[in-house]
């Protein structure tokens, strides 16, 4: 990184960290501090709901994903825009017209404050996590930048994040997130452009995506009924129904975004802005990656995209053995430009033979290619099984590191952490706040206490959850993907929580013990599922896409309020004698 990356990246960084704690200095109550006033446009709000979902994570393990595993990954949001227009007409206006400052608040209102509480208490712990992941994420990124300690480094990220989300609260959150956002879609297309300028003069964008789809990596649909397969059509539109809905539905990170709307029709505006933008943005985000995927056709790639991953292996006792494999690696990418430009030839004199033949050598090189990597992977963790071998993750950043020119690269990476900072920020202010509303304010005795304490008492505990999440992000690992990761922590948590709403909005004859019960035993059986039916192999495949946990999660506890609650009918009413 030269001088002048250092200047964007940390000019942009402390904009954003200033001009949030200038625009939102000064919060008068509860209502200013976490509806941000209630006066949002519906611009701002689609924005900002796009923002905290799109985190670092997003631009960082996307592209990576994309590159190793192809487009299908856009499957799973193919639920998303019928999620938003379920929340528009059912979940908006019950929200808008109860004035409730969370979700949970509802809860209480329709069952009891004992299911409000264990609803708010699934959110903090499954958004406390995904709070430290997205702090984790973006210092990956410097730690391979700086060489810098990642500890330090969640510390230094975390601590920004915290600066203005204490100080500000939800306006502070949604005023900077415009600010992101337009970072973020600037950055985004720059790489894109610049990525094709950098292929070989006689391929353009049409040649480069039929390249990538000779090594299957334009596979978007998959119409399959197979639940081993992670991403399909089926669990993108039922599974990512389910935990769209209860995403944005009832996790307060993205319930208090559109909760700040001046009306119930700027909030239902703002998300259906994202129902419509947020499948392109996650399209484009996939095809930058596998437009990386092409430019490393024609161009030299790592072994292992982890630098510390190599470095561990060379220094060690397996580093000969590891230099070999670098020789054939070599020799396979001499292989895949030679392979390539047949391909591209055969494209252009529209030879059916010659384009099915270039296209299986292609296939047969990445084949061998993939078991390079492999056996490096298995040098690696025996060099060292404390250094992560997968680097799904670094994929984009070396990209970015080796061959952007100077001052994309200190936008690429402002790119990146402004999008950290942007959906941490979200899921500190929502954490703070339902601590303090749902948990201490309910569950105490304060009635005689002023706005003021409760705005003090909102900071601290989003200052308390800072804390937390730069601690849960010191101890994080890659696992298989870090998108994914968080998406499985959700999916965990969210059916449940979901269900328990929709018993709420549209089963009336269900009542809060009934739902209590059956939440807690909904939450235990989706636990013992994930670790003993769902667990992740080094391959890549589980027995059931963690996806369906959303839809089960939700049928469980439905299906077992409604028998406690026939039961417990039962016992206050037996069936008279005759």
């Amino acid at each position: 990184m030269g001088t002048i990356d250092w200047i964007i990246l940390s000019g942009t960084l402390l904009f954003i960290v200033a001009y949030g704690v200038w625009k939102t200095r000064g919060s008068k109550d509860v209502t200013d501090y976490i509806k941000g006033g209630g006066q949002s446009k519906w611009w701002t709000i689609g924005l900002s709901v796009m923002a905290t979902q799109a985190s670092a994570i997003t631009f960082l393990s996307t592209p990576g994903q994309a590159f190793h595993d192809g487009m299908g990954f856009v499957q799973f949001y193919f639920g998303l825009p019928l999620a938003m227009i379920i929340i528009c007409l059912v979940f908006v206006p019950i929200y808008h017209k109860l004035k409730v400052y969370t979700a949970y608040e509802f809860l209480e209102n329709r069952f009891d404050l004992k299911t409000r509480s264990l609803a708010a208490i699934l959110f903090l712990i499954q958004r406390g996590l995904a709070a430290g992941i997205t702090i984790f994420a973006p210092s990956i990124i410097l730690s391979a930048v700086l060489g810098w300690d990642l500890r330090t480094l969640n510390i230094i990220i975390g601590t920004l994040v915290i600066i203005y989300t204490v100080s500000g609260g939800t306006k502070a959150v949604s005023v900077t997130q415009k600010q992101q956002m337009f970072i973020i879609f600037t950055g985004m297309f720059m790489a894109f452009f610049f990525i094709l300028g950098y292929l070989p003069n006689d391929i353009g964008l049409g040649k480069a995506l039929k390249i990538a789809g000779a090594s299957d990596k334009l596979n978007i649909l998959d119409f399959s009924l197979n639940t081993k397969s992670r991403y399909t059509f089926w669990s993108g539109l039922t599974g990512g129904l389910f935990l769209a809905l209860a995403y944005f539905g009832t996790d307060q990170s993205q319930v208090q975004r559109y909760l700040s709307g001046k009306t119930v029709r700027e909030s239902q505006l703002g998300l259906i802005f994202n129902g419509i933008f947020k499948i392109p943005m996650q399209f484009f985000i996939l095809l930058v990656g596998v437009m990386v995927f092409v430019f490393y056709q024609y161009n030299p790639s790592p072994l292992n995209f982890n630098p510390a991953a190599t470095s561990g292996v060379l220094n060690s006792e397996y580093a000969d053995d590891y230099k070999v494999l670098q020789k054939r690696q070599v020799e396979l990418e001499s292989e895949k430009v030679i392979a390539q430009n047949k391909f591209a030839i055969a494209l252009d004199l529209k030879e059916y033979t010659a384009i099915e033949a270039a296209k299986m050598q292609i296939i047969g090189i990445n084949k061998k290619d993939s078991i390079n990597r492999v056996s490096a992977k298995a040098l690696i963790h025996l060099a060292d099984d404390s250094i992560e071998t997968n680097d799904k993750d670094y994929v984009f950043i070396h990209f970015i590191l080796n061959n952007l020119p100077t001052g994309l690269i200190g936008l690429l990476l402002a790119v990146i952490l402004s999008a950290a900072m942007s959906s941490t920020a979200s899921e500190l202010n929502a954490l703070g706040t339902i601590t303090a509303l749902d948990l201490y304010k309910r569950n105490r005795s304060t009635s005689n206490r002023s706005e003021k304490h409760y705005v003090k008492v909102s900071k601290g505990f989003t200052l308390m959850w800072g804390v937390i999440a730069i601690l849960i992000a010191c101890i994080a690992h890659l696992f298989d993907n870090l998108i994914q990761l968080v998406n499985i922590i959700g999916s965990i948590f969210y059916g449940n929580v979901l269900g328990i709403f929709l018993l709420a909005f549209f089963f009336k004859y269900v009542k809060g013990n009934a739902v209590f019960i059956a939440a807690i035993l909904t939450q235990i059986l989706i636990c013992i599922t994930y670790y003993n039916l769902i667990h992740i192999y080094p391959s890549g495949q589980e027995k059931l896409s963690y996806l369906w946990l959303n839809f089960i999660g939700a049928a469980l506890v439905i299906i077992f309020s409604f028998l406690f609650e026939a039961f417990d009918r039962l016992l206050k009413n037996p069936p008279i004698k005759s």
